[in-house]
């Protein structure tokens, strides 16, 4: 219960920060200027439902897919963190990360007619830095279904969340305001490079251990005990000869 516990306290913020609802503030408010508060509502619910639900696919089936391509755990997590961490560098820059959406990409959602689906759903919502985080988390928790329900719980907080967010666009960015909306991305940013950082290490180590040479060499760094040495002890013979030799 207590590993469930804590792999939601990692998972929630992780992805919190990565889909970064406060973020897309300022982009959604240019997507949706001259609608309606309906339409508005509309557009960030169906944005939300279709981002979560291609978030709970990659999480459940993303590990298997990647499989059938030939692609290591430890290489993907180490992937996803590099891709984590240029969005995190982005954030504390307080500036859209183009991992997530380019600036064409973004003028072309502001003059279509129907946003929610592409660009607000894919890839704003659930880009490929989401998505790497959602798999590279499953993975942390093992195999186990069980091990699977906090990931996932945190997947639809996190949607819900955006959706009330989005929802209330123009209200969040008239109490943040932009230098409000600047200094929160900056703190999560931060947050979130760690979490980038921690993902590249565990890709690492499980890069190294792939080579059976280095992984006898972790193990031994984590068990120095097997190669500590008894105490050399000397021959009967030896024992019975030194006082002989004392004597003479």
């Amino acid at each position: 219960m207590s590993e469930q516990f804590s792999l939601f306290i990692v998972a929630l913020p992780a992805m919190l920060f990565v889909v970064d609802p406060v973020g897309l503030v300022p982009i959604f408010l240019a997507m949706t200027a001259g609608d309606s508060e309906e339409k508005i509502r509309s557009t960030a619910r169906r944005a939300c439902i279709v981002a979560c639900a291609l978030m709970l696919f990659f999480a459940l089936f993303g590990g298997v897919i990647f499989k059938v391509f030939g692609v290591s755990l430890g290489a993907f997590r180490v992937a996803g963190g590099i891709l984590l961490l240029i969005t995190a560098l982005d954030m504390l820059r307080a500036r859209p990360s183009e991992t997530r959406t380019t600036p064409s990409e973004t003028q072309e959602g502001v003059v279509k007619e129907d946003v929610a689906l592409v660009p607000l759903a894919m890839p704003l919502l659930a880009g490929p830095g989401a998505i790497a985080t959602a798999v590279v988390l499953m993975a942390r928790g093992g195999d186990r279904l069980v091990s699977a329900v906090p990931v996932l719980l945190a997947i639809l907080i996190t949607f819900v969340t955006s959706y009330f967010v989005l929802r209330a666009a123009g209200l969040v960015q008239r109490v943040l305001r932009q230098s409000g909306v600047a200094i929160l991305e900056r703190v999560m940013g931060l947050i979130l490079a760690a979490i980038a950082v921690q993902f590249i290490a565990d890709g690492g180590k499980d890069l190294l251990r792939e080579h059976p040479a280095v992984s006898q060499m972790l193990d031994a760094a984590q068990t120095p005990e097997r190669f500590i040495t008894a105490p050399l002890a000397l021959p009967p013979s030896d024992i019975r000869l030194g006082p002989a030799r004392c004597a003479s």
